[in-house]
């Protein structure tokens, strides 16, 4: 059965790519002849066309974070498989793809400029100034949730790696810490030396799964603990979201690209040929207890990367859209890479999947799915290596997490960039800098393990940035008299679900608040964001009418 829901899932995706996709790649118009942005400008920093398959790898493993992951082996523990699938499937292709490629191309038509740009052009300043005030807490979200997680896999005898016969966050840093150097070699050959892709890819591909075992050989040389890691972790997204794209950001999200090809491949042979069983139910209950217990709205924010993303969103149209060299790029980057994610979250479901509820229950996510990789790999190297088997799945997740920190702060810093209108190395420090403000103090003050506290509301934004994005996507395509049917229903299914689920953390984090504590700020900022997003909403119907009423004042003097 698990084999046959795999190729059933499969040949779904297959189908939304060359069939939705390429629908919707023609109501886009898109035209190789016409100049992009990383053409036009091409400055060697931000702007730089690129290949493809070079930038498809870089793109997904930006997206490619904890949440396709996390999200929904925590949403099957909850609620079942069934719907968590249905979820994902469904979600991937007519919402989750939808929104990346419409923020792909809407950018790249926009001169490469971010959502909150395009939402100003759109809809007014007002609303563009809102909608770089949602996305800039939405950042800070990310950077404080995956800093935490990050810095935890680092320390010997977290709960993710809980079980593992040697210092397993020890091996994790090692690894994590020299793959990042090995990706600043990578750009520094490419970008002087200039040799072909094949050869650079023959050379330090392996050379990042090499540094997973030597990771194994070294694991206790670089031991700190939790808040040092932290703080270190920080330093380190200030250095590299001020270094040019070519520097790091490429390079590391190509070699992470095959990281997240090897998971996957990984969890096909274990699909097709481990012999597992499906042991957890299919449905558990629509409602579980507690501040997040029901299947309506909770699911659909706790499965939030697998299914749809608004994190995506600035991804695409902050660093991606600056890279892309021809227009018919964006369908196989923006549209693909999501339907990929797509199946990274039937993998992690996958690894809950064939364990029994009362082995799985507690345990938690990195755990799950990095036993669940080291089991499915060992099927190809032996049972004798399960430990570094193990250790591969759970340097896999952090790794995940660890490419998305810095392309958050990059992207914060160009959203205040934007704000304060500085550009250039000045901009940049003071953009880095408010942004990266608020993370250091919860990482100073806030107790360790604290992410679990930030996870929900996580969720809750980035889903409800999604439905913001696809609204000023609706938006432009209805001034640009284009359909506007296949962006504004899953806005409208994605907004009612998140204001629902944010509606009920502010009204569950007041009343478990204790002070000014992280629930009392988790309702405070479920509360802010509601309100900017009824503004936004607001805004966009009168813009709506208001051209309407015009048009049809036009038509009647004409």
């Amino acid at each position: 059965m698990l084999a046959g829901l795999a190729i059933v899932f499969l040949v779904w995706l297959v189908f939304g790519y060359f069939a939705y996709g390429r629908w919707i790649a023609k109501q886009f118009k898109l035209d190789d002849s016409r100049e992009t942005p990383a053409n036009a400008v091409n400055d060697g920093e931000d702007f730089v066309p690129t290949r493809p398959f070079y930038l498809f790898g870089q793109h997904f493993s930006a997206i490619a974070a904890a949440g396709p992951i996390a999200g929904p082996i925590i949403a099957c523990q909850a609620f079942g498989w069934l719907p968590c699938l249905l979820w994902i499937a469904f979600g991937v292709v007519l919402i989750g793809a939808v929104h990346d490629f419409s923020s792909l191309a809407s950018s790249v038509r926009h001169g490469a400029t971010s959502i909150a740009e395009i939402t100003r052009e759109k809809l007014g300043n007002g609303a563009g100034r809102a909608m770089m005030a949602f996305i800039w807490i939405a950042l800070i979200y990310v950077i404080v949730a995956f800093t935490d997680i990050t810095a935890g896999t680092f320390v010997s005898g977290t709960e993710e790696l809980e079980g593992v016969s040697f210092n397993a966050g020890g091996a994790v840093a090692f690894a994590s810490v020299t793959y990042l150097g090995l990706s600043i070699i990578l750009g520094l050959v490419e970008r002087y030396l200039k040799p072909p892709l094949w050869l650079s890819t023959i050379i330090f591909v392996p050379a990042t799964f090499a540094l997973s075992y030597l990771g194994t050989q070294f694991s206790t040389l670089f031991i700190f603990d939790h808040l040092t890691w932290g703080i270190l972790i920080l330093i380190y997204c200030i250095i590299g979201s001020l270094l040019p794209v070519w520097a790091l950001l490429q390079p590391r999200g190509y070699l992470g690209g095959f990281v997240l090809y090897t998971a996957i491949a990984v969890g096909i042979i274990g699909i097709f040929f481990g012999g597992y069983e499906i042991q957890q139910p299919q449905f558990k209950s629509w409602d579980i207890g507690g501040m997040t217990g029901t299947l309506f709205p909770f699911l659909f924010v706790t499965i939030a990367c697998g299914a749809c993303s608004g994190f995506h969103g600035l991804v695409c149209s902050g660093t991606t859209s600056k890279q892309i060299d021809k227009e018919s790029h964006t369908h196989s980057v923006g549209y693909g890479a999501m339907l990929a994610e797509g199946f990274v979250a039937f993998i992690a479901l996958v690894t809950i999947m064939i364990i029994a509820s009362d082995t799985a229950k507690g345990v938690s996510p990195g755990k799950i799915y990095g036993n669940g990789i080291g089991e499915f790999l060992t099927i190809v190297i032996g049972k004798e290596n399960l430990k570094f088997a193990v250790t591969f799945g759970a340097m896999a997740f952090s790794t995940f997490v660890f490419d998305t920190l810095d392309v958050s702060l990059r992207l914060g810093r160009y959203i205040v960039q934007e704000l304060i209108g500085i550009r250039g190395k000045i901009g940049a420090a003071i953009g880095t800098l408010t942004t990266i403000a608020v993370p250091f103090i919860c990482v100073l003050i806030a107790p360790k393990g604290s992410w679990n506290d930030f996870w929900t509301l996580f969720g809750a934004s980035n889903q409800l940035l999604a439905a913001l994005t696809l609204l000023s996507i609706t938006a432009w395509l209805y001034q640009a008299r284009q359909r506007i049917a296949f962006t504004l229903l899953p806005m409208l299914f994605v907004l009612t679900i998140t204001l629902w689920a944010l509606g009920a953390l502010v009204y569950g984090n007041f009343s478990a608040a204790n002070g000014f504590d992280v629930k009392f700020v988790n309702g405070i900022a479920s509360l802010i964001l509601i309100l900017l997003a009824v503004y936004l909403v607001i805004t966009a119907i009168l813009k709506v009418r208001g051209e309407k009423s015009n048009n049809e004042l036009i038509a009647v003097e004409g």
